[in-house]
C-alpha cells in the first residue's frame, strides 16, 4: 500500500492532508477516539481533534457516542460517491447559471500535460455525433477504448490509425500503420482537431482548434494517409 499516493488521491476530494492521513488511519483500524488517532498518526491533539471535525464535516467521518466520542470512517466507495453526486448537482447549476459566452471565432488553444490532454479527447469523444478520425500508437489508444466503444455502439462512424491494429477490440475501420512515437491527432465531426505529443506527462503539448480550413487540411492528409495505406495493401495483396 503507497500511503503516500492514497493521501493525494483522497486530497482530490477535498480533505487537507491531515484530514486525509487521519482517515486513513480509521479506515484501518476503525473507530478511535481523539487522543487514540492522535497517538497513532503522530498529530498533535489539537490538530487531529480540528482534522476529525473537518471528516466530520465533509462526509468522511461520523461519531459514534459513548463515554468517549469515538470517530469512525464512513466506507471510501460511499464517500467518493456522495461527493462526486454533490459535484453534478454543483455542475448542473453552474452549466444553468453563468453568464452567456461571449461568441467569439475559435483560436488556436495549446493544451500541456497528459492529464488535461487525454480530459480534452475524453469530452471530444463524448461530443461526437457523427464521426471519429484517431491516429495513436496502440499502446495509448488502450487509455480510450471504453470512450471509443461507447462511440461505436452509438452509431459513430470511428477510423483508426495505429500500429497494432490487432490489439483493438472494436467495432471501427482500424488501418494498421507507422504511427510516431508520441504523436496523436484526433478529429471529430469534422469540426475540430487535436493534434501533438502525449505520453510526455506533463512535458506534453496540443494544438485544439475548430478553425475551418485547420480542420480540412488536418483530415484531407489523414485522408490521404489512408488512401495510401490502402494502395500498398492492395499491392502487397497481388
Amino acid at each position: 500500500m503507497d500511503t503516500n499516493q492514497l493521501i493525494e488521491k483522497l486530497m482530490a476530494f477535498n480533505l487537507t492532508r491531515q484530514e486525509a492521513t487521519i482517515y486513513l488511519a480509521l479506515h484501518e483500524a476503525g473507530g478511535k477516539t481523539g487522543y487514540e488517532i492522535a497517538k497513532q498518526t503522530g498529530i498533535s491533539r489539537s490538530n487531529a481533534y480540528n482534522a476529525l471535525a473537518g471528516l466530520v464535516d465533509k462526509g468522511a467521518a461520523y461519531t459514534e457516542e459513548g463515554t468517549a466520542t469515538r470517530y469512525v470512517a464512513v466506507h471510501v466507495s460511499e464517500f467518493c460517491e456522495n461527493k462526486i453526486r454533490a459535484l453534478h448537482k454543483i455542475e448542473e447549476y453552474l452549466t444553468g447559471h453563468m453568464p452567456k459566452e461571449r461568441e467569439e471565432a475559435e483560436g488556436y488553444l495549446t493544451i500541456l500535460g497528459d492529464r488535461h490532454i487525454a480530459d480534452k479527447i475524453r469530452m471530444m469523444l463524448k461530443k461526437a455525433e457523427h464521426r471519429v478520425y484517431f491516429e495513436v500508437e496502440a499502446a495509448v489508444l488502450q487509455e480510450f477504448l471504453p470512450e471509443l466503444e461507447k462511440a461505436c455502439d452509438a452509431g459513430i462512424k470511428v477510423v483508426i490509425l495505429t500500429d497494432k491494429s490487432t490489439q483493438i477490440p472494436l467495432k471501427a475501420t482500424v488501418y494498421e500503420n507507422e504511427v510516431k512515437t508520441n504523436q496523436i491527432g484526433v478529429i471529430t465531426d469534422s469540426t475540430h482537431v487535436l493534434t501533438g505529443e502525449y505520453g510526455k506527462k506533463d512535458e506534453s503539448s496540443c494544438l485544439y482548434t475548430g478553425q475551418r480550413n485547420f480542420v480540412r487540411i488536418f483530415k484531407d492528409s489523414m485522408k490521404n494517409e489512408i488512401k495510401l495505406i490502402e494502395l500498398t495493401k492492395g499491392d502487397n495483396e497481388k
